[in-house]
């Protein structure tokens, strides 16, 4: 596939893509000084979450929870795989990228830190690249 000539747009939309998942991860409306001093919580049981919602039947909270991880990282993997970078790499690179939210979570005492979101935000690295490999691959043969 040739380089498209208006590549910095990719550029553009990722780095408006990162404000905007520091802004809803990190720097959201609880970010604060006091927050920082009494730190945050963890929480390493996996998935304990979200059963309290299922067993409530709250589907909307449990799909925004558990689908929201997902969605929130695909755009990364997206732009791994437009970058051309190789599957394993960028999901190690997203892997980091959902590790360092987790933390700054953590430290900044913002939300709950959470082993299931670092997997769910994975899984969601993984969805964009392999789609993007996809979609490219039906380009190349002249599919789409």
């Amino acid at each position: 596939m040739k380089r498209i000539k208006y590549q910095w747009v990719a550029h553009v939309l990722f780095a408006a893509y990162m404000c905007m998942l520091f802004k809803f991860t990190i720097f959201r409306s609880a970010f604060a000084l006091q927050n920082f001093m009494r730190g945050g919580k963890i929480n390493l049981n996996l998935f304990t979450e979200y059963a309290p919602f299922l067993r409530r039947h709250r589907w909307g909270h449990f799909l925004y929870l558990f689908a929201g991880n997902i969605a929130a990282f695909i755009p990364f993997g997206m732009y791994m795989g437009v970058r051309r970078i190789k599957l394993v790499p960028a999901v190690m690179y997203g892997f980091s990228l959902s590790l360092f939210v987790e933390c700054m979570q953590y430290v900044w005492g913002v939300g709950v830190s959470e082993l299931d979101d670092l997997i769910l935000n994975t899984v969601g690295v993984l969805i964009g690249a392999l789609s993007v490999k996809v979609w490219m691959r039906g380009i190349k043969q002249g599919e789409m």
